[in-house]
């Protein structure tokens, strides 16, 4: 099967009322877990390849290409996105070997600096029918838009989405980038008033730090969009240090990889199936 949108997965899930989930690729290893995860649910996922993601391997190119690759071979609908951009190059970098959407990310700028610098990279992104998502916040700490207390103002949204014609907004409402525990508590009635009063769909970060009881809410509550990363992550390598641990003489990497990539599959799947369109 051949690629299909961010637009059509986001807005698949946003009419019929559940979550588009998004998933964090690091390596080729999560990204086969990921896409094996669609392929046995029959539901769809966006595999997301993140600012941090390319820093670590030093280019955008290699990870992009080969997870391009790897969904457009698979029988399951995937997308490819890349996430919390901030640089333009980068973006275009992106756009150029293929993916059709981006998260461009000014969130750290001051609101006025926030809307012209998103709205340049939007309009650009949009003449090459590329998807685009976007973040509206406040510096507060190092998580900026999701330090805890943060929260986004809903007539600042609207105009900041009129300001801008994004395609989708991260909002600010009780998550928090790399929790180690997954103790968040949302803001339901806030999700509820942004569903209601903004255009676009609704994306939470952070969500590895929320239960699934709060997901499902948050869900019900009009959030489409799920980013989830450091759980997938944390399953990747508790299955490998399990596998260390019971052979500590084992040295073949594909042994160990190969536990994790089964963990992270077998979880996405699970949470594809408890908050995606099946569920």
């Amino acid at each position: 099967m051949t690629l299909v949108s961010t637009r059509a997965i986001v807005d698949g899930a946003r009419a019929a009322g559940t979550g588009a989930l998004a998933f964090n690729v690091i390596h080729l290893e999560t990204a086969e877990a990921l896409v094996e995860a669609a392929e046995i649910t029959g539901i769809p996922v966006i595999l997301q390849i993140s600012k941090n993601c390319v820093d670590y391997h030093g280019s955008m190119l290699p990870l992009t290409r080969a997870t391009l690759e790897i969904a457009a071979a698979s029988r399951a609908e995937l997308s490819v996105h890349l996430d919390h951009l901030t640089d333009p190059a980068a973006i275009r970098e992106g756009v150029e070997a293929g993916v059709r959407s981006v998260m461009v990310d000014h969130s750290a700028l001051p609101y006025e600096e926030n809307v012209a610098a998103t709205a340049e990279l939007t309009a650009w992104c949009h003449e090459r029918e590329v998807y685009v998502e976007a973040e509206l916040g406040k510096v507060g700490g190092k998580d900026g838009v999701h330090a805890p207390g943060v929260r986004t103002d809903p007539a600042e949204a609207l105009a900041f989405i009129a300001a801008t014609d994004v395609d989708a907004l991260a909002v600010a409402v009780g998550s928090s980038h790399r929790m180690r525990e997954r103790t968040a508590v949302l803001d339901h009635e806030l999700i509820g008033t942004l569903s209601a009063k903004l255009p676009v769909p609704l994306v939470l970060h952070g969500s590895s730090g929320v239960s699934d009881d709060e997901l499902t809410r948050a869900i019900a509550a009009g959030m489409t969009k799920i980013n989830i990363s450091s759980h997938l992550t944390r399953a990747f390598t508790r299955a490998i240090r399990a596998t260390l641990e019971a052979d500590p003489a084992l040295s073949d990497s594909r042994v160990c990889f190969r536990s994790g990539r089964t963990a992270v599959t077998e979880e996405a799947a699970r949470l594809l199936k408890l908050l995606g369109p099946l569920g």
